[in-house]
């Protein structure tokens, strides 16, 4: 292969961060910044018993704040094709990034788990159901994506000590056999886990629902638990799953004991770079579960809504009937000065 081929494929993945990527993150940035401030206005200022699924729920909502915050500098550098940043910077960026991912799969796994012991005890009289034990979950969670995290530091910073004017993404950096053997161990503990997990209780939720369906009249209510059992799976399968190959992929292209040559490394990366803001848009699609939550939120936040309109009309004629009562009695009185 010559050198002008090999530059063309090279070209391939730069032309993809400095559209695709920018492109993508900026539609997310606007999407998820809108429906997640949606949610929190309506829990903050709408929801007035908290239960379990809430308090998970929530948390959801500030690991993709969390996340949408890393966007602004993402898009501002694969816009510019620029990679110059902070060491530090570029690695709390990383995290944020893979923090959001790992705290999403774990939470939705909670909340699938949630779905199913509220049809088995709908009075919620399970340990599970209780508001104290959902925030000692949360908190394990926060703990527990934190530390299996922390290698990640490691690897970040040590393509920045050769290159610290680059910040590179996860797969790109660091030892490539060492950062394969901590990526599976993250996508076994962080990802195959929880997916298995959540497809447990799909099963259990379906079996359930077929089992007592004739004995419950209002069976359109029962099936809301597996609605959303079911969108949590399809998530964890179709946006995280390519990502997750595609990673571990990437990182075993640049082993020396795999011969590759540029341009299938290249495309390689490629596709990668393609599956990275699509395994990170659930901070756009996780809003959709609060209003598959039940617990009357969507009525709520539309009265609240309302309500709302309803105040900002009722001012708004106000003031135009006051400002033209003004101006009357302003003409008025220049008329008997004159």
């Amino acid at each position: 292969m010559d050198i002008s081929d090999s530059r063309e494929c090279d070209s391939m993945s730069k032309s993809l961060e400095m559209y695709y990527l920018s492109t993508m993150y900026t539609f997310e940035f606007i999407l998820g910044i809108i429906g997640n401030g949606i949610v929190v206005f309506g829990y903050i200022f709408c929801l007035k018993t908290w239960r379990s699924g809430n308090i998970y729920l929530f948390n959801l909502t500030l690991s993709d704040f969390a996340f949408l915050c890393t966007l602004p500098q993402l898009v501002s550098r694969y816009s510019k094709g620029m990679s110059s940043h902070e060491n530090t910077w570029c690695q709390i960026n990383r995290f944020l990034l893979h923090g959001n991912l790992y705290t999403s799969i774990l939470f939705l796994t909670l909340i699938s788990i949630d779905r199913y012991l509220l049809m088995m005890y709908p009075l919620r009289n399970h340990f599970l159901q209780k508001r104290s034990m959902a925030l000692v979950l949360s908190i394990v969670i926060w703990v527990l994506v934190t530390v299996e995290l922390s290698p990640m530091f490691i690897f970040i910073g040590a393509q920045n000590t050769t290159e610290s004017d680059q910040c590179m993404d996860y797969a790109s950096s660091g030892d490539a056999v060492q950062s394969l053997i901590y990526s599976m161990s993250l996508t076994v503990i962080g990802f195959i886990i929880p997916l298995c997990a959540m497809w447990i209780f799909y099963m259990k939720t379906h079996t359930f629902l077929k089992s007592h369906r004739s004995q419950f009249a209002g069976a359109l209510t029962l099936e809301k638990p597996l609605t959303l059992i079911v969108m949590a799976v399809t998530i964890f399968s179709l946006l995280f799953t390519p990502y997750h190959i595609m990673r571990n992929v990437r990182i075993a292209s640049r082993i020396k004991f795999w011969t590759v040559s540029p341009c299938t490394s290249d495309l390689i990366k490629a596709v990668y770079i393609l599956t990275r803001p699509v395994a990170f848009s659930n901070s756009v699609i996780n809003p959709i579960f609060y209003f598959l939550m039940g617990d009357h939120f969507r009525e709520m936040l539309m009265n609240k809504v309302r309500h709302f309109f309803k105040w900002f009309t009722t001012c708004c004629r106000c003031n135009f009937w006051t400002d033209r009562t003004q101006r009357r009695l302003n003409s008025t009185d220049l008329y008997v000065l004159q």
